[in-house]
């Protein structure tokens, strides 16, 4: 499609959860609900239309290894524009992926900068990797670096323990959370265990990632603080795994592991019950493969979120949630076409039919 074609998009256009239209145009690589006067080189598009997919917790520029080349962060951010997913949010990575700002045909992040974790508590080359001290410091630091969100360690195995403990004191975790506010940013951290949401989250943080320790001491203050959570069930699918490999060395947390991951659904739902919002994301880029955000969609479902709530998780929702638009009028042409309607079934969103990328077909 040349920069000058309009393009149509004819069926159903999923403006909203309730609310459909029967068409747009992108002209200029926005989109607009007025017919263009005079189009010509229209290339109309029909099928069932949501906005970009949204994969709230990605890692482009990271693989196992840590830091990765352009050429590789191009493929992972290629192989999550292949799956729909549009809008990444970055959930940390230690190489600088700022290129792909400039490539219109690659989805557009949203960065977190890189982790901030404590020293020896986290994976091998992806941290910053500090004590407590220092927390406040490197805080203000990555909110400079990011767009609007800063990246915590939460908690990690600790080795002496033998198990999954909280990695930073209170009084520093409120500290910081406060200086990145000050400095417009946002405050995520990645939990998997029980000890460090209470603290974290009455120190103000905004959103917990995996978040397998909620119980229901902790579900009504997140619903109450109105922290969200990105479960990463696809992630979480890889506990038995993890447990499995530490088994002999670290009996206790292999075992915790796996009482996370059996409980992994129940938690997922009680949160939702409770109010607490949920968003999707893969953790793709550390030991998974880009492009699962359809799984994580199925995912949610599993965990008995209606079918609704899950798609909005990673359409609508999770735009609203980061600040950026949907198909509103004016918005920029980020959108995917169906074959089918995937809000009655959302295994769908696997299939795309097109995808539309600011107004340029590119899969």
């Amino acid at each position: 499609m040349s920069d000058h074609t309009v393009l149509r998009v004819k069926g159903r256009v999923l403006v909203g959860p309730e609310e459909a239209r029967d068409e747009l145009w992108v002209v200029d690589g926005r989109i607009t609900y007025e017919r263009p006067a005079g189009a010509r080189d229209v290339l109309t598009v029909e099928g069932w239309a949501l906005p970009g997919l949204v994969d709230a917790h990605c890692h482009v520029g990271l693989d196992h290894h840590g830091a990765v080349d352009e050429a590789t962060s191009e493929k992972q951010a290629l192989d999550e524009r292949e799956a729909g997913a549009l809008l990444l949010r970055d959930a940390g990575s230690p190489a600088d992926t700022r290129w792909i700002d400039d490539r219109e045909d690659l989805p557009k992040i949203i960065r977190a900068g890189r982790h901030i974790a404590r020293t020896r508590r986290y994976i091998r080359n992806y941290a910053h990797e500090i004590e407590p001290e220092d927390l406040v410091a490197y805080v203000a630091r990555e909110a400079g670096r990011g767009d609007g969100w800063v990246k915590l360690v939460g908690d990690w195995i600790d080795r002496d323990a033998g198990d999954l403990t909280a990695c930073w004191p209170r009084a520093e975790v409120e500290e910081a959370i406060a200086e990145a506010h000050r400095l417009g940013a946002r405050v995520t951290a990645h939990c998997f265990a029980e000890a460090a949401l209470r603290d974290l989250v009455e120190a103000g943080i905004d959103c917990v990632e995996h978040a397998t320790g909620l119980t229901e001491d902790t579900v009504p203050l997140f619903a109450e603080r109105g922290v969200a959570i990105v479960p990463t069930l696809v992630n979480i699918a890889t506990f038995p795994r993890l447990a499995a490999g530490g088994q002999d060395k670290f009996p206790r947390w292999s075992a915790h592991m796996n009482r996370l991951y059996e409980r992994r659904y129940d938690t997922v739902r009680a949160a939702y019950d409770a109010g607490v919002p949920v968003f999707v994301g893969t953790d793709a880029g550390g030991g998974l493969a880009h492009g699962l955000v359809a799984g994580e969609v199925e995912e949610l479902t599993k965990a008995g979120i209606p079918p609704l709530e899950a798609l909005s998780a990673t359409t609508w929702g999770a735009r609203e949630w980061l600040g950026r638009p949907s198909l509103e009028e004016g918005a920029p042409g980020d959108l995917v076409v169906y074959g089918e309607d995937p809000r009655a079934d959302v295994r769908v969103l696997a299939a795309p039919r097109r995808i539309v990328l600011n107004g340029q077909i590119v899969g």
